[in-house]
């Protein structure tokens, strides 16, 4: 798994354990954005993983996320309709006014609860985590037959992140 894939799922639970405290306040708008915004990192995670691509746009992001999931029997239909739909929490949240501008804790908890399996799902489409041998933990250098190393893939011009 890359570092920056890494690092969005973190940012994704994360953005749960806020959800979770914000609903316990009876911040149910914030809740249900930020249960969002947790499925938004989880996605650009499964997109940077496989494309090396950061979206920047909402629109853009569920787009790819919805291709790259289409066919995958590994994602339920309501986790493909995650992100469209808790969007609409986080247009609440961030722009309605009047009388429909409210969540419900009941709508804030569902969508924090789905967030929850969205990232989890998300983080097992990943593929493992190679542990770094004891000579790479300590930074001597070992020669792996198996496959190359990071110093390989260097030289070959393969390790770095392209332009976005």
């Amino acid at each position: 798994m890359k570092e920056q894939t890494s690092a969005y799922l973190e940012k994704a639970r994360e953005l749960l354990d806020q959800a979770d405290t914000m609903l316990g306040v009876d911040l149910n708008e914030a809740a249900g954005r930020t249960a969002y915004l947790a499925g938004f990192h989880a996605a650009q995670a499964l997109i940077f993983e496989n494309t090396g691509r950061v979206y920047k746009t909402h629109g853009g992001l569920q787009g790819e996320f919805s291709r790259l999931v289409k066919d995958d029997p590994r994602v339920d239909d309501q986790l493909r309709a995650f992100l469209g739909r808790s969007y609409n929490l986080k247009s609440i949240a961030d722009y309605e006014t009047g009388p429909t501008s409210h969540v419900s804790a009941e709508s804030a908890r569902e969508a924090i609860q789905t967030a929850r399996r969205f990232v989890e799902r998300v983080a097992g489409l990943m593929p493992a985590q190679q542990q770094p041998t004891l000579a790479e933990r300590f930074g001597r250098s070992a020669t792996r037959e198996a496959e190359p190393g990071p110093e390989q893939d260097h030289e070959r011009g393969n390790d770095h992140e392209p332009d976005v």
